[in-house]
């Protein structure tokens, strides 16, 4: 069990998440934010939220996920600018699924006259190929609670049924084989040149972490860099 509870040396942290789909980013986001008491600011849980309610983003960006394509550039830039003006996110912040393109980096170099940029840390979690595959293609998710389980290594304990609500589990349209593969694509085309853009721009604050292991070890691992950068 990982321990993430809040400690009294953790504090205020910027922090950006790197690495290809199926690499463990949404889970070490979210230890590393209890952790050090800022919030999570997921992009792919604020999209699928507006899918669900239908509003005209989800409208918008449904069709796209479901493919396994990125949502525009612009549209996320603006989505996640709001979201970091909110009071809650004047500590520090974890962010999850952006940037994913040079654009999206640029734009949150630039947003509110670069001053998120402070004490910015990227981590970026590196997980072999055949690894994210197994691990993509096994997820099963929940449509009533968003409760989300692995037929290998996280299943639910009646086949197909949620634990915490009963509901039916689903294999999202972007975990199919195909839109597997074509994140994979897009993300070794438009994502990975992230990785030479942060190493390049500032190696002290860019930090690559092997995700091929426990939870528990990894978390260790990326909790102590952010401590050490602060």
């Amino acid at each position: 069990m990982v321990d993430a509870s809040p400690r009294a040396a953790a504090g205020p942290a910027r922090v950006i998440f790197l690495g290809p789909p199926g690499a463990g980013k949404g889970t070490q986001a979210g230890l590393v934010a209890r952790h050090f008491g800022v919030p999570k600011i997921s992009t792919g849980d604020m999209l699928r939220e507006a899918i669900a309610q239908k509003t005209p983003l989800g409208l918008q960006a449904g069709p796209l996920m479901e493919q396994g394509r990125l949502v525009p550039d612009p549209l996320l830039i603006g989505i996640v600018e709001d979201r970091l003006s909110q009071p809650d996110c004047g500590p520090g912040f974890v962010l999850d699924g952006f940037p994913r393109t040079l654009a999206q980096a640029e734009g949150f170099g630039t947003m509110a006259g670069g001053r998120h940029a402070g004490g910015l840390v990227v981590l970026n979690v590196e997980v072999p190929r055949e690894e994210l595959l197994r691990r993509l293609s096994g997820r099963r998710w929940c449509p009533d609670c968003q409760a989300t389980f692995h037929v290998h290594n996280d299943p639910p304990k009646q086949q197909g049924i949620c634990d915490r609500c009963g509901a039916s589990l689903i294999q999202r349209e972007d975990d199919k084989e195909t839109a597997v593969a074509r994140r994979l694509q897009e993300y070794d085309e438009r994502t990975a040149p992230l990785i030479g853009y942060y190493g390049q721009r500032d190696a002290q604050a860019f930090h690559t972490v092997d995700g091929h292991r426990p939870v528990e070890v990894v978390f260790g691992e990326l909790r102590g860099i952010v401590e050490s950068t602060r």
